[in-house]
């Protein structure tokens, strides 16, 4: 089969590798249908990825069909899935509390062992969500947006709350997304006047642009001088993390949308004074990927207005390339493969 392969950080090539073969008991082979492209594989890409071994096939936003089925497993060929891409281990201490988005062994399909830019794919069953009615274009971006949905759900927040999102990437737009299906009022805060300008025209969201003015005025003006009630952070900026702190209501929340690397310091009078709660998010559960499924098939997500660039598998070398790097216009890019 074709598959695409990152051999090297900067080295993109597609290759032909072996087909994944039959699937062994209560897994499934799934011709792969659409791939999103995630920041991560731009990562990977360029090297920046602190843990994976090259070479590497990316992809974890999938859709595709039900090739053929392994012993003991109730899904049928020809049938149209959403792939979760995060193979827990069933076993740890998170596993057992019904949380394997973090699980103490978890691997991720593009990231720990290879994904589905290629043809052909093996998934454990439990792993295949039907799509029910979606596209197969629309099935693939499930998972990107699940983890804004999942951050949403971590915060608890209540109807009417004030909500400000850090960060209109896709992750940003995504959360700022199901922030709004939540019920929250949402505003968006970014460096970039051009994603914000998308996030306000063409999704109708508040925005907050910093590169105009300093963050903390622009807070302190949305807010009457208290704070967002709940704020999230999707920028993987280990400055902006630290700077949230500042933003939020006393009584509210920050969620951690995004990872860094680095440690994070923030002032424990400050915390404390406010009684603030601060939570991380990671991954998605299958209820968040339920949730997104019904809210795309009931058009709360406008699919259409994100989705701004395609390629094919053969393309996706040269694309994915000039994309980690011209990044005007792009919000979701999407592979073709099936």
């Amino acid at each position: 089969m074709k598959a695409v392969v990152c051999r090297s950080p900067g080295e993109l090539v597609l290759e032909d590798r072996d087909e994944p073969g039959a699937p062994p008991a209560g897994w499934v082979r799934v011709a792969v249908s659409h791939v999103g492209i995630c920041g991560t594989d731009y990562h990977i890409f360029e090297g920046k990825h602190p843990f994976l071994a090259y070479p590497r096939i990316m992809g974890h936003e999938v859709s595709g069909t039900v090739a053929e089925t392994g012993e003991g497993v109730a899904l049928s060929v020809g049938e149209a899935v959403i792939i979760n891409p995060y193979l827990a281990c069933g076993k740890c201490i998170a596993c057992r509390k019904g949380k394997p988005n973090c699980c103490v062994r978890i691997e991720v399909l593009g990231v720990h062992r290879d994904g589905a830019m290629c043809e052909e794919i093996l998934v454990p069953a439990q792993n295949l969500y039907p799509a029910n009615g979606l596209s197969l274009a629309d099935a693939a971006a499930v998972e990107f947006l699940a983890i804004g949905a999942h951050a949403v759900r971590r915060a608890q927040a209540e109807p009417g709350a004030r909500a400000l999102v850090i960060g209109a990437g896709p992750i940003g737009l995504g959360t700022a997304l199901f922030a709004r299906i939540a019920g929250l009022d949402v505003s968006l805060l970014d460096m970039s006047s051009e994603r914000l300008d998308f996030a306000e025209s063409e999704l109708g969201f508040a925005a907050l642009d910093g590169s105009r003015q300093a963050a903390a005025d622009l807070v302190r003006n949305a807010t009457d001088g208290e704070g967002f009630d709940v704020v999230f952070d999707a920028t993987g900026n280990t400055q902006s993390v630290q700077s949230a702190f500042a933003h939020v209501a006393h009584g509210g929340g920050l969620v951690l949308v995004s990872v860094v690397k680095d440690d994070i310091t923030f002032s424990d009078p400050e915390f404390h004074k406010r009684e603030m709660t601060l939570i991380g998010s990671r991954n998605a559960l299958r209820a968040d990927f339920d949730h997104v499924a019904a809210s795309i098939r009931n058009g709360a997500v406008p699919m259409a207005k994100l989705v701004t660039h395609r390629t094919s598998l053969a393309g996706t070398p040269r694309d994915l390339a000039r994309w980690a790097h011209e990044k005007s216009g792009l919000i979701k890019a999407v592979i073709e493969i099936g």
